[in-house]
């Protein structure tokens, strides 16, 4: 039975999501490591490699597996095409290599090597019948070689020469390799899925002069302004025709004023639904120029997608199936008692023409690609069902494997997790509510040296339009830096809810977590030319950002040891351009802190005693250390961070 000649046991693969029910994910330019236990029985040699292709590809490619220790292997390699991947791994008895180690022992013994010599012969010719016809006269000349040599020492080096050795390594036994039974997914996103920047603001809340709402070309003015703060992403609340019936007014109040403008999430009214613009922004074709323009400067618009509607919206009246009805024959509309969301009513997803609403819903994305949106942030998608996000993602991305998916849901972890794995691309976190050092360590390790780093994309927000955290809120100026510095640094995903943040806008609603006069229920005038520090440190550290590779990594972490825990430190690296950063962090927003760091110095590839150059990328200060231990200082008044290149003296 050929079955019985596989000798080699494959198991405990990682990574692999549900079993291998889900894929795992990296960017362009990001690499992936598969390990296994590889082993087989008796004391013969094993070799084992990882095989895979593209979607498209018709070859599979290979990449030999290397051993580390205790029977685990691993293989790492970079795949270079948008789309979805499949490998698979294998494991073969590799004779050759086992028949050279004993070859070598028996020399170095002295003992005849004349059989030996022979059983080598039999290998390169059983390798050689499989060999292309290009090799065949190479592995008959090594066999010949082998067979007359009459030299031990020759015969020895010919034996385990690298040129046999590549070449035998590549021939394949196929009746002899054990295939691991799953083969595995593997997705690969474009860069901005791995880094990106992101700037939220409200282009109702754009017009240069008080009193007037705003527009796309209002927004298109900012533009610059948007860039020359180093984002990439510009991410608008909904765009749409807001509903006319149940408003809100100022402060979520249940009695609007008549000209209350109401809350963008609730979509739709006479005048259209998902796939119009509110009027008074503009038409489709000012947010096209608009998308356009953002391009020109190196922006994406990133789009916000709230499936559902306002109770006048233009389904409610073609498709009542698809929301639920109450007995008093009044539709149920959202809350979450006390709180009662009457401008808002959510789709029914186990509504009988299911089929149709999954349809229409995706139709709506469709609509926003061919305006050229490729980034959409999708409002509260854990109330929706996970059966249509695989189905939607899956069939948006099978087509536009471009576009990125920015789940916002600060829920459940377990629901979080399921987002992720099913195809948003980048997750909303509990970044917001760690505030500690062990919290923010404890946090770090669990996204960045868990399963989780293969499916769960974190991106860091400090604030958003819904949430005004209580550091923000008692901390002032300090404490809007120093979130941002972790944000900034910690995840290559960071976005934040402007221009209140780096104004500094930190009054909260009365017992809540929320700022008081809402935006979202309102219309802001800003004055965007207003200097700020935190602004100007937001664009200092967007540009260390772009210019350090090590930064553009989640993945690339280690944490540094301090003796104060009101001091954060950590090190990010780039293995292939050799960036790597030391970056330190004062938690304290009110207090100047000190501590001692534990340079880790292998990771900047000095040594233990060596004196080395520090520059301060956000302050231009530079320092002289030595060694592992070094001592930092940070003002939270002045500088609460320090972004620190380390290069070694000549």
């Amino acid at each position: 039975m050929q079955e019985g000649r596989k000798r080699v046991i494959i198991t405990n693969v990682t990574p692999q999501i549900e079993g291998g029910k889900y894929p795992a994910r990296r960017a362009i330019g990001e690499s992936i490591t598969v390990t296994a236990d590889i082993f087989g029985d008796g004391h013969d040699s094993v070799a084992a490699s990882i095989v895979f292709k593209h979607e498209n590809d018709q070859h599979w490619d290979e990449v030999a597996m290397q051993f580390l220790i205790n029977d685990q292997w691993e293989a790492t390699w970079r795949p270079e095409k948008l789309g979805f991947y499949e490998y698979r791994v294998t494991g073969w008895i590799d004779h050759y290599t086992t028949w050279k180690k004993g070859l070598v022992k028996k020399y170095e013994a002295g003992q005849d090597l004349a059989v030996e010599l022979l059983i080598g012969v039999e290998l390169l010719d059983e390798a050689g019948a499989l060999a292309s016809e290009t090799d065949k006269p190479l592995f008959s000349q090594w066999a010949e070689q082998l067979k007359n040599e009459k030299n031990r020492e020759a015969a020895v080096n010919l034996a385990i020469s690298g040129s046999v050795a590549e070449a035998v390594g590549k021939i394949r036994f196929t009746n002899r390799i054990t295939v691991f039974p799953t083969t595995f997914q593997l997705e690969i996103e474009r860069k901005k899925a791995a880094y990106s920047t992101w700037y939220e603001f409200f282009p109702r809340s754009a017009a240069a002069t008080p009193q007037t709402h705003g527009t796309f070309k209002d927004a298109e003015r900012l533009l610059p302004r948007v860039a020359k703060m180093g984002f990439d992403t510009l991410y608008f609340p909904p765009i749409h025709p807001i509903g006319e019936m149940k408003r809100k007014g100022r402060n979520n109040t249940l009695t609007p004023a008549p000209t209350d403008p109401g809350s963008p999430w609730a979509i739709g009214n006479r005048l259209g639904g998902h796939k119009a613009v509110h009027p008074e922004l503009g038409t489709i074709e000012d947010f096209e120029a608009l998308v356009q323009a953002a391009k020109n400067l190196g922006i994406e618009i990133a789009m916000d997608i709230a499936y559902q509607c306002a109770p006048d919206h233009p389904y409610v009246k073609e498709h009542p199936q698809w929301f639920k009805w109450r007995p008093d024959g009044t539709v149920q509309y959202a809350e979450n008692p006390p709180k009662r969301y009457e401008d808002i009513l959510p789709f029914d997803f186990e509504t009988k023409d299911w089929e149709n609403l999954w349809n229409e819903l995706k139709s709506v994305i469709d609509f926003w690609i061919e305006k050229g949106v490729k980034v959409f942030r999708i409002d509260n998608p854990h109330t929706k069902a996970f059966a249509f996000w695989e189905w939607m993602i899956g069939e948006v991305r099978r087509k536009n494997p471009e576009v990125l998916f920015l789940a916002e849901a600060f829920t459940r972890p377990r629901i979080m997790e399921r987002l992720a794995k099913i195809g948003f691309n980048q997750s909303y976190t509990y970044f917001t509510w760690r505030n500690t050092k062990w919290e923010l360590e404890q946090y770090m390790n669990e996204l960045t040296k868990t399963d989780q780093q293969y499916y769960f994309r974190p991106n860091f927000w400090p604030n958003t339009p819904d949430i005004l955290p209580h550091h923000l809120a008692e901390g002032g100026e300090n404490a809007h830096i120093i979130r941002f510095l972790l944000a900034a640094t910690l995840s290559s995903n960071y976005g934040m809810y402007g221009p209140v943040y780096e104004f500094g806008v930190n009054t909260p609603h009365p017992g809540k977590e929320e700022y008081t006069d809402n935006e979202k229920y309102e219309i802001k005038h800003w004055d965007w030319e207003r200097y700020s520090r935190t602004a100007e440190i937001i664009t200092r550290v967007n540009r260390i950002r772009r210019e350090n590779t090590a930064l553009q990594s989640t993945w690339n972490i280690d944490f540094a040891e301090t003796d104060n825990d009101s001091i954060i430190s950590f090190v990010k690296t780039d293995t292939e351009t050799g960036n790597a950063l030391l970056i330190a962090i004062n938690l304290d927003v009110y207090n100047t802190q000190g501590a001692h760091i534990k340079v880790p110095v292998t990771k900047f590839g000095l040594d233990y005693h060596q004196s080395y150059r520090v520059s301060d990328m956000l302050s231009g200060e530079k320092y002289y250390w030595q060694g592992e231990y070094n001592y930092v200082q940070m003002n939270p008044y002045e500088m609460p961070g320090h972004i620190l290149k380390i290069e070694p003296l000549n």
